[in-house]
């Protein structure tokens, strides 16, 4: 990836972008449609059909009649592995592009953006589809005078409901392991980074996957979105973003088909130092990275750094260090380590966030202020608050935003108190020098992912997925397909 590829793409016209419905690119009924602006600069560079019920209601007929007609629900495991992994090669021959349009559309960093987005998408379907072939049904350990087997069935349609930080790498996530199992798929992307998504699709149809078993359907989630949840065809919901809109994809379930809903919400993850961390430095650079990256838009990110009281001072210093050391600026630049906050909007809260913290006593050590304004686009430096205690909304409340709330601890019992002091509970992490302090804090904090020693990297192998209000979803390693499979007994009298 040279700095030159990039600025041949980052220029280039996009044409106003339908549906994605049956293998083409058709126009919503309503015909209106949703200006794309970017954040690196503000500007409009192309719009989105902006869909609504009548445009879901065809994706979804479309998605069964897909299903039914059998070409992928009934074809052989090896067959959807061949078209799946044609699929990761053509993500991975169009990965800059790919990645460019995708910071376009949000703004991360283009390093990480290469990396988290097309990568991590192709290496996505990659697993699944290795993996279609080598998942095996049961026999039941019965009498001897019957055969009891175990069927995993695909559950139909599939409705998928995104964030706008990461829609590729998180759209594959719920894309690859339903495919996989034979579902048909419609998928509503985030109406502020819709075009990866759109892209996606048209490369699933290249790489020969059957007309309508993979529909875009683009718009506002408060009607598009809505009428997924609401659609009784639509078997199950997988659903990554706000606790809010999780609680009423329950509701809406209820009020339709009761179909299932798995759910990721984000967190108000714990990354705690003790003081026999193995090198503080690294520590402190990982943290940094941990939240600041993609401007803090990251589901899993440390955004409450609990510091052991004996090294508070000296781990400050070298996290002030760091964070001061980080490039924020075009996101299309291989030079910047931060990019643009992905909206207007977004960035308000932020700023909201910042201002609240100080009202309620928090010390702002550095940041929190909008930059670069000339440029049009919406940046924001890093903010850093001391003195940030469990009560304070900064340690309660998720920004979503390179906004970092620091809080000491003496004791192990209270660095685990203060862990687990929030209705959230997706990521965490433990800095120590400890074997066994390392395993008795992986087992007293309430998160689905721990880390020792490092923040982020856990890989497809293993789930991803939280306690409490962080959702009971789980994306990634085998246990994803569990989702989006139904078991069948055939109990047979011999």
């Amino acid at each position: 990836m040279q700095q030159e590829q990039i600025d041949r793409l980052r220029d280039a016209a996009i044409t106003p972008r339908e549906l994605f419905i049956a293998g083409a690119h058709v126009r919503s009924v309503r015909g209106e449609r949703l200006d794309v602006a970017s954040p690196i600069d503000g500007g409009t560079f192309t719009s989105i059909a902006d869909g609504g019920p009548d445009d879901i209601d065809r994706a979804v007929r479309t998605a069964r009649q897909a299903y039914e007609r059998g070409a992928w629900s009934k074809a052989a495991p090896a067959h959807r592995k061949k078209i799946l992994l044609r699929l990761a090669e053509l993500i991975e021959s169009h990965a800059l592009e790919l990645a460019v349009l995708g910071v376009r559309d949000n703004g991360t960093e283009i390093n990480m953006a290469y990396k988290a987005e097309p990568m991590s998408a192709a290496g996505t379907i990659r697993f699944y589809a290795e993996a279609v072939d080598k998942v095996y049904g049961e026999i039941a350990p019965t009498g001897r005078d019957v055969l009891a087997l175990i069927h995993r069935e695909p559950l139909g349609v599939i409705g998928v409901v995104v964030p706008w930080n990461f829609p590729l790498m998180i759209g594959a996530w719920k894309l690859a392991p339903a495919l996989a199992a034979g579902n048909s798929v419609v998928v509503k992307p985030p109406e502020l980074a819709s075009l990866t998504l759109l892209r996606l699709a048209e490369l699933a149809s290249e790489a020969g996957l059957p007309d309508g078993v993979l529909n875009v359907v683009t718009g506002r989630g408060a009607i598009a979105g809505e009428a997924l949840a609401l659609h009784g065809d639509v078997d199950a919901i997988a659903f990554t973003g706000s606790g809010a809109v999780g609680r009423r994809l329950l509701e809406y379930s209820a009020r339709s088909n009761l179909k299932r809903v798995y759910l990721e919400l984000g967190g108000k993850s714990p990354n705690i130092v003790f003081a026999d961390a193995p090198d503080l430095r690294q520590a402190a650079k990982v943290s940094a990275n941990g939240i600041f990256r993609n401007s803090g838009q990251v589901c899993v990110a440390g955004s409450r750094l609990i510091v052991q009281s004996s090294i508070y001072d000296r781990f400050m210093d070298e996290l002030l260090n760091v964070t001061a050391s980080l490039k924020i600026g075009d996101p299309l630049r291989l030079t910047s380590d931060i990019g643009a906050v992905a909206s207007e909007a977004q960035l308000q809260r932020n700023l909201e966030a910042v201002a609240l913290a100080e009202r309620e006593g928090a010390t702002r050590l550095t940041g929190g202020e909008q930059i670069l304004q000339d440029t049009g686009g919406t940046f924001m430096s890093p903010a850093i608050f001391a003195d940030v205690t469990p009560e304070m909304k900064l340690s309660r409340e998720e920004v979503f935003g390179p906004v970092l709330a620091v809080t000491r601890f003496d004791s192990e019992d209270e660095a685990v108190r203060l862990a687990n002091s929030t209705s959230y509970g997706l990521a965490s992490a433990v800095w120590t020098g400890s074997l066994s302090t390392a395993h008795r804090m992986v087992r007293a904090i309430n998160a689905g992912v721990v880390h020792v020693n490092t923040y982020g990297g856990a890989d497809i192998t293993v789930p991803l997925g939280g306690f409490k209000q962080s959702g009971f979803g789980r994306d990634k390693s085998l246990h994803a397909l569990d989702e989006y499979c139904d078991l069948k007994t055939a109990w047979i009298a011999l």
